[in-house]
């Protein structure tokens, strides 16, 4: 296998952490503005001000942060709204600390995500389709992975699952489970789907094997289950983190194996038409997945028509 030239390419992977803070509310009622609690639902409540007009996203290039800001410029309501990039683990601390103050908050959304498991959420309608429709995750190897390992690429190939058999290993994880110990003990758990996964695929004697991902949550328990079934038939695996362009490059460009994190239609989109053709698809890993605004329950919105313009 072709290792990656991290040097060549030379990419940095970090990403700012800065999020903007959530404006006050209205100076005229001071307990409204320390207390949401006590004016979610009410009709003189402008949750778009308390929120100082800002969407909180995730890192800047992904899918679902290019579908916000096209969402800025279709509707005009949101005329005057920033969409704030930071990480997907910094949106979820604001997301947390907010949930905790039960202050209002907006954010760029995927499922499976921990997140609906540890919270009450839902998303805001989109009536204009900017975010479209279900998604599914699927699988991408680079080409000649059949011939050269055949065990991993019928692994690889074989693989599937469901939202909420991915959100359990990501509320470990989210809870402060090693990525790898939460993932050793799903797949422990689940046996007779990773018989299924492994079904006529043959043990290998310490080959090397390398998987990409996006550090997102669902992307870091999918490809760490994958890891610990592959380390089962006998692959040494490694596994690494890359920008979401960088990922698809490393795979169109044989200097990675293979990766099960590709977002399609929309989350991934442009990427795939980029290198569609310089890599082999594996189809889907899993269904039903999502993107789009998310929103706690308490507020007292539906969609994103719901939210005001900043002037």
């Amino acid at each position: 296998m072709l290792k990656f030239n991290w040097k060549r390419l030379g990419i940095v992977a970090g990403l700012s952490l800065s999020l903007v803070a959530a404006g006050c509310g209205s100076d005229d009622d001071a307990d409204t503005n320390n207390d949401a609690s006590d004016n979610a639902g009410g009709d003189d409540v402008n949750y778009s001000e308390e929120m100082d007009y800002s969407i909180t996203a995730i890192e800047p290039g992904a899918g679902v942060v290019q579908a916000a800001e096209d969402s800025v410029e279709e509707y005009g309501n949101l005329d005057g709204w920033d969409v704030q990039t930071s990480s997907s683990g910094a949106m979820a601390t604001a997301l947390g600390e907010a949930i905790d103050k039960e202050e209002p908050i907006v954010v760029t959304g995927w499922s499976p995500h921990w997140k609906f498991a540890e919270y009450d959420l839902k998303y805001l309608d989109d009536p204009k389709g900017v975010f479209g429709e279900a998604e599914t995750i699927e699988t991408m190897v680079r080409e000649g992975l059949e011939d050269d390992m055949p065990e991993a690429y019928k692994l690889l190939d074989q693989f599937h699952w469901s939202p909420d058999d991915l959100e359990d290993v990501m509320l470990e994880i989210s809870q402060g489970a090693d990525p790898e110990e939460a993932a050793a003990e799903w797949v422990e758990e689940n046996e007779d789907m990773v018989s299924e996964w492994k079904d006529g695929v043959d043990e290998v004697d310490g080959d090397e094997i390398e998987l990409v991902y996006v550090e997102w949550d669902t992307e870091i328990g999918s490809t760490n289950v994958v890891k610990n079934v592959l380390e089962d038939l006998g692959y040494n695996v490694t596994i690494t983190p890359l920008d979401n362009a960088v990922m698809w490059q490393a795979i169109a460009n044989g200097e990675a194996d293979g990766m099960v994190a590709a977002w399609l239609p929309d989350t991934h989109g442009d990427l795939y038409e980029e290198y569609k053709d310089d890599l082999v698809e594996l189809g889907p890993n899993l269904e039903g997945a999502k993107i789009g605004l998310v929103v706690p329950e308490y507020m007292d919105i539906d969609s994103i028509e719901d939210l005001e313009p900043a002037n």
